[in-house]
């Protein structure tokens, strides 16, 4: 069978470069639309990102003379074009949410970096290695909505770093995290060259980021029961989100608290050891480790540790006990692990479960 064909939702923005760049010579799919705003609407791709091509390498070959769509009104053409589509939507959430839906009622597959759907009841909103069972709310979605398509997103790029620790020392109880993340200004699409106010500056602020950061791993860490997801009824997360002057990688200073007993050795065989539930499945976007453990007392560090495993790897390091718990310190990559590449890990998680191509 040959590669399945995606379209790009959203391709001229930060994201959708991302995913662009990311596919290119991708084994299972293969870039064959992309769409954007009206503005765009015409030219190829490589003019309408011309002067704000924001990746480390050129333009892929592949993508460079695809005409650029318009996300609404050229549905139907796109939905020719492609098997399922990446959102990488930049506007308001309530129009988001409707474009999608629009796309999986055509029978497209909607894979999302977005927001607009992860609370909503009968979407999977997933991070492969924790929670791929949750794939099965597709089938929950399908049969109530009269869907041949179906929404699935992934959770926002903050909570990428700690969310999988929290899974990993399950065993021991997690009662309460408290987690202050220190986030790369390409997280609000943004460069640093764009970007004058952030040089030698720290924004103790970044909008609904918080919320996002404490609710959504209790969606990922939750439980399908008769038919519905229930949320997670612990641990409490607590969150603050500051935008620091760096360009990629999320950084998080967590402590956590357990309710059962716990030394440094469990803690650190723990993620060292985690089990990971796809890692047989071979997923070609996955690491070969998912988490990693540095003995350093000065790693992980943004600059060193946030392409770990090709930018999908979790790095982790500083811990240390208190009178509160544990102490740590995690890293991300928040444009590979937390938007485009996480959302194709996800696609091939779907994908070798037989959700995008009918086996």
């Amino acid at each position: 069978m040959g590669k399945l064909r995606t379209g790009i939702l959203g391709a001229t923005g930060m994201v959708g470069q991302r995913f662009i760049a990311l596919l290119e010579n991708h084994p299972w799919f293969e870039v064959a639309s992309v769409a954007a705003s009206p503005n765009s609407a015409g030219k190829p791709y490589e003019k309408a990102v011309s002067g704000r091509w924001k990746m480390e390498g050129g333009i892929p070959q592949n993508a460079r003379n695809l005409a650029v769509r318009r996300v609404e009104e050229d549905i139907d053409e796109i939905c020719k074009e492609a098997d399922f589509v990446f959102s990488a939507l930049d506007m308001d959430k309530y129009r988001i949410r409707e474009i999608e839906e629009r796309y999986a009622s055509k029978g497209i597959p909607v894979v999302s970096n977005n927001s607009a759907h992860r609370w909503t009841a009968d979407v999977p909103m997933i991070i492969p290695e924790i929670n791929p069972e949750h794939a099965q709310l597709i089938d929950i979605q399908r049969k109530k909505r009269g869907w041949k398509g179906f929404i699935a997103v992934k959770p926002n790029c903050s909570i990428q770093s700690y969310a999988p620790v929290i899974k990993a020392l399950d065993r021991y109880k997690p009662k309460k995290v408290l987690a202050t993340t220190l986030q790369a200004v390409s997280g609000a699409g943004r460069t640093l060259a764009g970007w004058p106010e952030m040089e030698e500056n720290v924004i103790p602020f970044i909008r609904n980021e918080e919320e996002k950061s404490e609710k959504e791993p209790l969606k990922i860490l939750g439980k399908i029961l008769d038919g519905k997801l229930k949320l997670a009824k612990a641990p409490d997360i607590s969150a603050t989100c500051i935008r620091v002057p760096v360009e990629y990688g999320h950084m998080a200073s967590v402590e956590m608290q357990f309710g059962e007993k716990i030394d440094e050795k469990q803690f650190v065989d723990g993620i060292e050891n985690y089990d990971n539930p796809i890692a047989k499945l071979n997923l070609p976007s996955a690491p070969k480790q998912f988490i990693k453990y540095f003995r350093e007392e000065d790693r992980p560090q943004t600059r060193l540790d946030r392409n770990f495993g090709n930018g999908m790897g979790i790095a982790v390091g500083r811990l240390r006990k208190d009178n509160f718990g544990w102490k740590f310190v995690a890293l991300s990559h928040n444009t590979i692990r937390g938007a485009a590449g996480g959302a194709i890990l996800l696609a091939e998680l779907l994908k070798a479960k037989g959700y995008l191509d009918g086996e």
